[in-house]
């Protein structure tokens, strides 16, 4: 991305989104939860649905490549970084409301937070996802899920923008969700406010499944290390940890990434790992577990930029 480029995209975003907010090549390993990626030629932090469309709209307009994130916390930024502009939506928080069974929250809360609020407001249904780390709108562009619960039983409506900066709601019946995909995947439109509905419940009884939940992960996850969660989906039939674990790989490592040894699912960077070595892990894992078992792992984790030259 050229100077000239950066200079006249800066210029249509100066009016609406201050300086502050808007960061020329900036590593993506301080905004990603793998802590590892080159930098971003520009990365812009919208705090609006008006700020997200108007950023779109510049780039579109200047034909400069655009890639959108939700909190970085289930991608793989690579070692050469994401040319064009980078737009994160994890500043968007200006919406987090309860009315009766309904929550209604913009897309940048970490999804943690809204568990807490629908604790709170006595709602019960969102404990399965008080653990998952990452934004609610992120949450829902992939369905997250954990504990036999899924995004696709609680949200009953979503606002996004699309490619264009043009606003879309969608009620429920029309989000095409399925196992860690939705619509908004296919149609690639950016959640922006989503409307959960729950159950009324007791406060002490959701306090007590929210604590039984974070005790199981913390004692089965690596928490402790950067990672972009669970590496892998779910193959048919089979649970992807399980594989990795019986085909004898806990502990594959290259360079500081490392399959973790607390779980086998979980790619890891244990202090300075390049997005390289978490590649080489994944890959790696891949080739060994289709050599014994006969089953092809697919990523998880969304694999984005470009390699370093």
């Amino acid at each position: 991305m050229t100077s000239k480029a950066i200079a006249a995209f800066e210029e249509r975003l100066a009016k609406e989104v201050p300086s502050d907010r808007v960061f020329i090549d900036e590593p993506m390993r301080e905004h990603t939860t793998f802590a590892v990626g080159g930098p971003a030629d520009v990365l812009v932090l919208p705090r609006s649905v008006k700020e997200l469309s108007l950023a779109i709209r510049a780039a579109r307009a200047l034909h400069i490549p655009l890639t959108v994130l939700g909190g970085g916390s289930n991608v793989l930024v690579l070692d050469g970084g994401i040319r064009g502009v980078v737009i994160q939506l994890n500043d968007m928080k200006r919406v987090l409301s309860c009315h009766d069974d309904r929550i209604h929250a913009a897309s940048g809360y970490m999804l943690a937070d809204v568990c807490r609020f629908a604790r709170d407001n006595s709602l019960t249904g969102a404990e399965f996802a008080c653990g998952i780390p990452g934004t609610l709108g992120g949450a829902v562009f992939m369905n997250a899920g954990a504990y036999g619960g899924e995004m696709s039983h609680i949200v009953s409506r979503v606002r996004t923008v699309n490619g264009h900066g043009g606003v879309t709601t969608y009620e429920r019946g029309t989000f095409g969700f399925a196992y860690r995909t939705s619509v908004f995947q296919e149609l690639q439109e950016y959640v922006v406010e989503v409307e959960l509905q729950l159950q009324h419940g007791d406060r002490a009884e959701i306090q007590a499944m929210m604590d039984d939940l974070t005790e199981r992960r913390m004692s089965k996850q690596p928490l402790e290390m950067h990672s972009a969660g669970s590496t892998f989906k779910r193959p048919p039939g089979y649970f992807a940890g399980t594989l990795i674990d019986q085909t004898g790989l806990k502990g594959l490592s290259h360079g500081d990434a490392e399959v973790s040894t607390k779980h086998a699912g979980f790619v890891v960077n244990k202090g300075n790992a390049t997005a390289a070595d978490i590649l080489a892990v994944i890959h790696e894992v891949q080739q060994c577990v289709k050599e014994m078992h006969g089953v092809d792992l697919e990523t998880e984790v969304r694999i984005i930029g470009e390699a370093a030259e």
